[in-house]
């Protein structure tokens, strides 16, 4: 009786110790999955040489802003939405003013700038002067004022626009149901031109065949050089109603002859605003044109070669500025000389 309760007491007690082991292993099986780090062998460290002195927090003086860190670039973008302008608005000449330039600010046309301001101007970009005030149109096209007798189907076929796009041009605020339009009320004309009225200095000798001049003279290369030392504008580019380009020069400086040929006009005074002018014809029908000069330096007749000094750059005429007034003309007709210099 005594042994059966002895292997009883000890069945007992070995299930225990069992239940005992398997739980510690159990235990230590979930910690290590939680804690893999934790129980990772240390690599083996080689002695030191020489024992150094564990260094301090002041003797590392690293600042968090020292610290690597990840950057990221900071990018703004703005959307700022483009709204038209329908309105006229002013503007007052400052010294340094261009009609190009002023409407390369405004976004419009030189001539749309130029034309719609003829009261001021009178067609002629050479006319701006500082403190006038110009209208600066909305956009391209023809500001116009309504003058007694004009009707709509009028105004829209002499300016070469369309009904329509008078009309509905927001800024006419023109009632459709009765577009009655006040005498000197100012109408935005969208897309309209017409031909610039200023004078110009006709050719000499009519469309630039005969010379005018004894003897058969010299005759053009056909292709033209820069009759200024510099070779970019100081104000106005060519235009409808700017029939030549403004070359950059000082007072005083030299200006060539662009081509070979015959002086067919040498001429001082005020000549519609060119002031002191040279025209010279190269034959094929080209005849060029220099004015604004301080001195003249050729007679008519005169035969001149290319890149010959013909005269001294200045500021005589309608001009406000030291700078050459430069044009070509083909057969009478003024053309773009940007298609013929190099």
């Amino acid at each position: 009786m005594k042994k059966i309760i002895t292997s009883y007491w000890f069945n007992i007690v070995s299930w225990a110790v069992t239940a005992l082991i398997v739980a510690s292993l159990l235990a230590s099986a979930f910690w290590y999955v939680n804690n893999p780090l934790a129980v990772a062998p240390a690599a083996p460290k080689a002695a030191p040489e020489t024992l150094q002195a564990i260094p301090t927090s002041s003797a590392i003086n690293i600042s968090l802003f020292q610290l690597p860190a990840i950057q990221r670039n900071l990018t703004l973008k703005t959307i700022i939405p483009t709204r038209p302008r329908y309105d006229v608005i002013k503007h007052t000449v400052q010294r340094g003013d261009a009609i190009s330039l002023i409407a390369k600010e405004f976004n419009i046309k030189p001539d749309t700038l130029l034309f719609s301001n003829y009261d001021v101007l009178e067609d002629s970009p050479d006319s701006l002067q500082p403190g006038q005030e110009l209208n600066i149109p909305p956009t391209d096209g023809l500001l116009y004022k309504w003058q007694d007798g004009d009707t709509l189907d009028k105004i829209a076929a002499q300016y070469k626009t369309k009904l329509d796009d008078i009309l509905h041009w927001p800024g006419n605020n023109i009632d459709l149901t009765d577009p009655i339009i006040k005498i000197g009320q100012l109408i935005m004309l969208p897309g309209a031109t017409r031909e610039s009225r200023a004078q110009v200095i006709q050719t000499a000798g009519g469309g630039g065949g005969s010379t005018g001049c004894p003897g058969s003279g010299n005759v053009g290369r056909g292709f033209f050089g820069w009759p200024a030392a510099n070779h970019f504008l100081s104000g106005n580019d060519y235009s409808a109603g700017h029939p030549g380009i403004d070359i950059a020069v000082s007072e005083g400086e030299n200006i060539y002859a662009s081509d070979s040929g015959v002086v067919i006009m040498a001429q001082g005074g005020w000549n519609y605003g060119y002031g002191n002018v040279i025209e010279i014809n190269h034959g094929k029908g080209f005849v060029t044109l220099y004015a604004h000069l301080s001195a003249i330096l050729v007679g008519k007749c005169d035969n001149v070669g290319a890149g010959q000094v013909i005269g001294s750059a200045g500021n005589t005429g309608n001009s406000f500025g030291t700078h050459l007034h430069f044009e070509i003309r083909l057969n009478g007709t003024h053309v773009n000389p940007w298609d013929y210099l190099p």
